[in-house]
């Protein structure tokens, strides 16, 4: 029995020595399992979640997306807001208002709308959630529009104008907003 676990062991240690630590430090086991720090596979946000002093006029619980700054601010107590950073919508798609969450999703198929197959004809049709999925690990849906809150496989995203006009965050920060957060909550988009 000993034998059969040796070999690999063997192997792990001889790479991880040949690649300098490398893979030691890139690979964590609990990825595998599930919990590790690459688990998301969003990356850290270039942007770090942080909490701020916020002079909004808006009561507690409220989302406020800022499209010009690239941040959501979710509105806590005390004249503070946890501050996060967003990839916003690219010219021609950003857009302003007041809706409400109007459902939550974890791991959210994906159907690109019609609008967007028009201008993207070589778009799947439809993608199962998961890893790949470009709505990454959660979804807040916004009224009736077309857009989400969502996550994002892409963290190099979060900062810059790239979406047709929904929100990413990274799969880290969508998940904890996701949790902050109940279906009815409002969000005000901000577009100056």
């Amino acid at each position: 029995m000993i034998r059969f676990f040796a070999a690999p062991i063997a192997a792990i240690a001889l790479l991880s020595a040949t690649m300098g630590g490398a893979l030691a430090e890139e690979f964590d086991s609990r990825d595998i399992m599930g919990g590790g720090p690459n688990f998301f596979r969003g990356g850290s946000s270039p942007i770090p979640r942080t909490t701020v002093m916020y002079n909004g006029n808006y009561a507690p619980g409220t989302i406020v997306v800022n499209t010009s700054e690239r941040r959501l601010y979710l509105v806590l107590q005390n004249g503070q807001a946890l501050r996060y950073g967003i990839g916003v919508g690219r010219d021609g798609f950003r857009w302003g208002g007041v809706h409400r969450i109007t459902a939550k999703k974890e791991w959210p198929d994906w159907t690109p709308p019609s609008q967007m197959l028009a201008r993207r004809p070589d778009l799947p049709r439809h993608m199962k959630g998961g890893i790949e999925n470009p709505l990454g690990a959660r979804a807040m849906y916004l009224g009736s529009t077309l857009y989400r809150i969502h996550g994002s496989n892409e963290p190099e995203t979060i900062g810059q104008a790239v979406s047709s006009g929904c929100f990413r965050m990274t799969n880290d920060d969508v998940s904890d907003l996701y949790g902050r957060v109940s279906v009815g909550t409002t969000v005000v988009v901000l577009n100056n």
